[in-house]
């Protein structure tokens, strides 16, 4: 493993990091509209072992772009009607219509790695499962979806440091559930689940991309570049802005009304 994904002492600096992240938020703006005027139709996946980054990696693409146009998609488990469906149906429906980016916020790649790490499934739906995914995903590639798979990998040592980051802040401590707690014991499962699954779907079509995370910046400024790389865009013209002049009073008066006003504690 390189030292990048064990954390060395190269990690990047904060100032390097806010100054690259600004000029690509600015590329990821030009892509939205780019996205939006030519119809184009974006599908990211994002999966990786608890603690790996993917939630701070999809607030970095998404918090200055439009949320109509980049939508989130992190589903609760599955209802007892769609526990009777195909496996993937529940997944459809949220898939990218035309002018739309859609991120999973871990996917139909559920079945392959935490459902068959912590026995919620049987390895015979498992098998079906990774025989299926790579045609069910060239479906989806051949409707038009530009389809981006990222798989965050992080070294032990650094998601041990981070769940106990969870325990120690009251901020984060919510992230932290008890299947967290049962799957950290559980590496060398979820290891041969995911060799398993990137064997299965690794394909042409829909190849997946690894991103060393142990260093969070450089993960998130990776992932972005190679987004904007992967769906072709070029930047539109940008109208002129001219503010037109406000309305008069015309009589208007300001209310004699009680406001009630927030409390000024800061």
């Amino acid at each position: 493993m390189s030292k990048e994904n064990k954390g060395g002492s190269d990690k990047l600096r904060g100032k390097d990091y806010d100054q690259t992240l600004k000029k690509l938020h600015g590329e990821l703006v030009k892509l939205q509209q780019w996205v939006v005027h030519k119809g184009l139709k974006v599908c990211i996946l994002f999966e990786g072992r608890d603690g790996a980054g993917k939630g701070g990696c999809i607030k970095a693409i998404t918090e200055r772009v439009s949320p109509r146009v980049f939508r989130v998609v992190a589903l609760p488990s599955p209802s007892p009607r769609q526990l009777t469906q195909m496996y993937v149906q529940r997944y459809v429906p949220h898939l990218p219509a035309a002018g739309e980016i859609v991120i999973f916020d871990r996917s139909w790649y559920n079945r392959a790695g935490v459902e068959r790490v912590m026995g919620f499934t049987e390895m015979d739906d498992v098998k079906r499962f990774l025989r299926a995914i790579p045609l069910v995903e060239k479906a989806i590639v051949d409707s038009g979806v530009i389809l981006i798979k990222f798989w965050l990998e992080v070294s032990e040592e650094e998601q041990t440091r981070r769940l106990q980051d969870r325990v120690d802040d009251p901020r984060k401590v919510w992230k932290l559930s008890p299947m967290d707690l049962k799957s950290y014991s559980r590496w060398y499962d979820y290891s041969r689940a995911r060799d398993d699954m990137f064997a299965a779907s690794d394909s042409a079509h829909a190849p997946w991309h690894v991103v060393p995370s142990d260093d969070k910046r450089r993960a998130r400024l990776n992932v972005i570049n190679h987004i904007l790389r992967n769906v072709p865009y070029k930047s539109l013209p940008r109208e002129k802005i001219k503010f037109p002049k406000r309305q008069k009073r015309e009589g208007y008066r300001d209310p004699n009304y009680p406001w009630k006003y927030v409390k000024a504690a800061y």
